[in-house]
């Protein structure tokens, strides 16, 4: 692994720390849970049901039972006949009150008539009858519990954190030491409960409290147990729900799959008969909306209490009693309203613990959040060190659409309430981080690599060379490149028919035309000797296509000069002819030099024998020549065999050629050319001088305007008078220096 990539790698786990601290809670970062809260409600918006649920129906003390009934509070007996209409009349399935009965009923007449009975009129019998009948008319405490006792009845209570009590509380669900106690559920301190009469009369009771509440004050989670002095004891929706199905039994379960509780596993949830309530660590649920407010039928208390209301949907329904009108009403923040009944609240709650639409949110699911923020920070750096800038932005675009999807997929189909927006601000923030350091810390680098390379490589090369830097640090390499010498001919009678600025201005003006040949072709420059220049191809970044692309540039040069030739003669210069040399073969290559001045360049055989077919090339008549090794790389070229050499300090010929053009394309004039002058050399190399000799002049009657044939010709001549010794091989050693 190169030192750029540990060092990304160290910059996104410098990142990742704060993110996985705040999963595991040890510190959390309230930015992170705010930006958390937005992306739950936006889901649970998002996945609302909607339509209205006929099961639960509100019985609601509006303003019109208000004006018709009278102000609140109202008498108890007035309740009581509210109950009797309700679970009698209508035969509710179960009633809950969202009401609070701490203190009896004081009504003014009571401490008269006990005053009368105490005295001596009470020895009447008549007397005391009546007074006794007035008594018991006015007692509404106890109208009130005779109306709840036997019926399915859930009143409700509130547990306080501070040590003060009133009233009575409902039996607990398990009682101290039993099954579950040992779980860490919220613990009160006090509670403010019913009339101790009305508690043991009702089916059941609940707490209305909610310690779960998040700390920007919105309703997303409730607890359904609270603990409290070592016994666990219910919600009013879980009460409810439990009246409404008979009271059956619950049990845990842990994530672990046992059952009952066991010390240092999560609660996983909560079996109410054969239904499943998923809950967290402290056995609190999330709220599952059903839509805004006014997911449920409301129907007026008064209506009630007349009988006016119709028999549909109060028969067999959940009724839960609670309050509209404008000073009385519960209201709390939730995250598909503002001012929403808390009433509805808990018939949202029963309605999910009905149809087991509870999303799961246990805790291992912090297991799956640290690994989705594992993987999102391994995979943005990944991208960000190893592609492209546009494809890593692409990349991360789609991981951040990847994370969305999956999550509502998981939230939807699987019910499961997994936190995606700690992951998606990670990938952002990740993606920021290592682009703000490519630009600071790898722009620094392209500027040294510019330093090194930049005088004799493409820009677009060292771009690519920047994206791995260690790769191109100096140091020796050998490999196998594509060498090019161009050179002017003739340029020394050139050079002395001008003054020394304008000799150097022309040389200038030539040596751009071709660098831009070479850079267009991803060669790199090896050194300008005066009018003539070397490049090379296959460094310092590698490329399969170094011949291919060594010889386009080099039949792009005639080309270039020809459309700088009218700059030239208007500055009254002469034209210029170049002749070049090519040849492929192993090299090193490196930054090479003395301690003082380096350069980055090309040393072996085959740059050697580069620079000798660039010298050979005015001695056949031709602009361009390349070695065997090069031809044989191009294999769509078609070349002309110009001879076969020993240059000075080579003992074993080579070939070298001339580039005729593409194979598919060659005229039929130049194939013919071709296989003539194959031809001509075999009989020529067989020292077969008279049809050597014809083939050649036919060659140059038909192709005056090339001096290769000649030289043949010549050649043929000189071997008649001088012929050549028995080991002839028929290769040409060149007086070259």
């Amino acid at each position: 692994m190169s030192r750029r990539t540990i060092l990304r790698a160290w910059l996104s786990v410098g990142f990742f720390l704060p993110f996985f601290l705040h999963e595991r809670g040890d510190p959390g970062f309230s930015p992170l849970a705010r930006l958390e809260q937005l992306a739950y409600d936006a889901r649970l918006r998002l996945s609302l049901p909607g339509g209205v649920d006929p099961r639960i129906v509100v019985v609601d003390i509006d303003e019109r039972s208000l004006a018709v009934e009278g102000r609140w509070p109202w008498s108890r007996d007035r309740l009581a006949r509210l109950l009797v209409r309700l679970t009698r009349d209508y035969r509710a399935r179960a009633v809950g009150l969202d009401v609070v009965f701490a203190e009896a009923e004081q009504d003014a007449a009571l401490p008269a008539i006990d005053t009368l009975l105490a005295s001596p009129l009470a020895d009447d019998p008549g007397a005391r009858g009546e007074l006794v009948r007035m008594r018991e008319a006015l007692a509404h405490d106890a109208t009130l519990t005779d109306s709840i006792a036997g019926e399915p009845v859930v009143l409700g209570y509130v547990f306080q954190r501070t040590a003060a009590t009133t009233g009575a509380l409902p039996a607990p669900i398990f009682g101290e030491g039993e099954d579950g106690t040992r779980i860490p559920f919220s613990e009160a301190l006090g509670y403010t409960g019913n009339l101790p009469v009305l508690q043991q009369a009702a089916a059941g009771g609940g707490f209305f409290d909610n310690p779960a509440l998040d700390d920007d004050g919105v309703y997303r989670r409730v607890p359904i147990l609270q603990r409290y002095h070592g016994a666990l004891y219910e919600s009013f929706a879980l009460a409810v729900t439990r009246v409404a199905l008979g009271s059956p039994p619950v049990a845990f379960s842990f994530h672990s799959g046992s059952d009952g509780p066991r010390d240092g596993l999560d609660l996983d949830w909560i079996a109410l008969g054969k239904r499943r309530i998923p809950v967290d660590e402290h056995a609190a649920v999330l709220v599952p909306y059903r839509g805004p407010q006014g997911s449920f039928p409301y129907v007026s208390a008064t209506d009630v209490l007349s009988g006016a209301a119709p028999r549909y949907p109060l028969q067999g329904a959940i009724v839960l009693i609670g309050t509209s009108a404008a000073g009385l009403r519960d209201t709390r923040v939730t995250p598909v309203g503002g001012a929403f009944d808390g009433v509805e609240i808990h018939a949202n709650l029963i309605a999910g613990m009905l149809d087991e639409t509870i999303r799961e949110h246990p805790r291992y699911v912090q297991g799956i959040e640290l690994v989705q923020l594992g993987a999102v920070a391994a995979i943005v750096t990944f991208v960000m060190v190893r592609a492209p800038l546009l494809t890593a932005c692409l990349a991360v675009l789609l991981l951040e659409l990847l994370l969305g999807v999956v999550n509502v997929l998981l939230w939807q189909r699987a019910g499961f309430a997994i936190p995606v927006a700690s992951a998606m601000i990670l990938g952002l923030v990740l993606f920021v981080a290592q682009l703000l350091y490519g630009y600071f810390a790898e722009t620094r680098r392209q500027r040294k690599l510019s330093a090194l390379f930049g005088q004799y490589v493409p820009p677009e090369l060292v771009a690519q060379m920047a994206r791995n830097p260690e790769r191109f640090e100096a140091g020796i390499a050998t490999g196998e490149l594509t060498v090019l010498f161009a050179d002017v001919r003739n340029f020394t009678r050139l050079a002395e028919r001008l003054e020394a600025r304008e000799l150097s201005a022309l040389v200038n003006e030539l040596l751009t035309t071709l660098t831009q040949v070479i850079h267009r072709n991803g060669g790199t420059i090896d050194k300008y000797m005066g009018d003539a220049i070397m490049a090379f191809w296959g460094a310092p970044v590698p490329d399969r296509e170094h011949a291919r692309r060594a010889l386009q540039a080099a039949r792009e040069m005639p080309g270039a000069l020809l459309e700088l030739a009218p700059r030239l003669r208007e500055r009254g210069w002469p034209e210029l002819t170049i002749g070049i040399g090519i040849n492929t073969g192993v090299v090193r290559v490196g930054h090479m030099g003395s301690k003082f001045r380096q350069a980055y360049t090309v040393m072996g055989d085959a740059v050697n024998l580069g620079a000798r077919i660039e010298g050979l090339t005015k001695q056949y008549g031709v602009g361009l020549a390349v070695g065997e090794a090069t031809a044989a790389a191009v294999p769509h070229i078609a070349f002309l065999e110009l001879d076969r050499v020993r240059v000075q300090g080579k003992d074993v010929p080579v070939a070298i050629y001339e580039p005729l053009g593409e194979r598919a394309e060659l005229p039929a004039r130049t194939r013919r050319l071709r296989e003539q002058h194959a031809a001509a050399l075999d009989h020529y190399r067989r020292r077969d001088w008279d049809r050597a000799e014809r083939a050649f002049f036919t060659l140059h009657q038909a192709h005056p305007e090339r001096a290769l044939f000649s030289v043949y010709l010549d050649r043929i001549a000189a071997c008649r008078a001088s012929p050549p010794a028995e080991e002839w091989d028929g290769v040409y050693s060149p007086a070259l220096k």
